[in-house]
């Protein structure tokens, strides 16, 4: 089963949040249908400009950690180098 850590923003450059889950398809609906309250709601953050694959949640649980450890611009660097315009990629992996 693979695991997904992601990061979504509000807009390019905009608020952003880190993540992670075992089904990437269904928590994008959540987030976008903002069926989940908290931050994502609040900030209207729900597109999907980063992510990567893991087969461990371990692995992947330790990666969100350390990511959300960091400084923001390192955050925007890994997002530049993966998805430079930004686009939303949620319909990549809701299809």
């Amino acid at each position: 089963m693979p695991f997904y850590v992601y990061i979504l923003a509000s807009r390019p450059m905009g608020a952003i949040y880190t993540g992670v889950t075992n089904n990437l398809g269904h928590r994008m609906e959540q987030h976008q249908s903002r069926s989940v309250r908290g931050h994502t709601a609040k900030y209207n953050i729900h597109m999907l400009v980063w992510y990567e694959v893991h087969d461990d949640l371990e692995q992947a649980r330790l990666r969100e950690k350390r990511i959300k450890g960091w400084r923001r611009a390192w955050k925007l660097e890994l997002i530049d180098g993966f998805n430079p315009v930004w686009r939303d990629l949620a319909f990549e992996v809701l299809t």
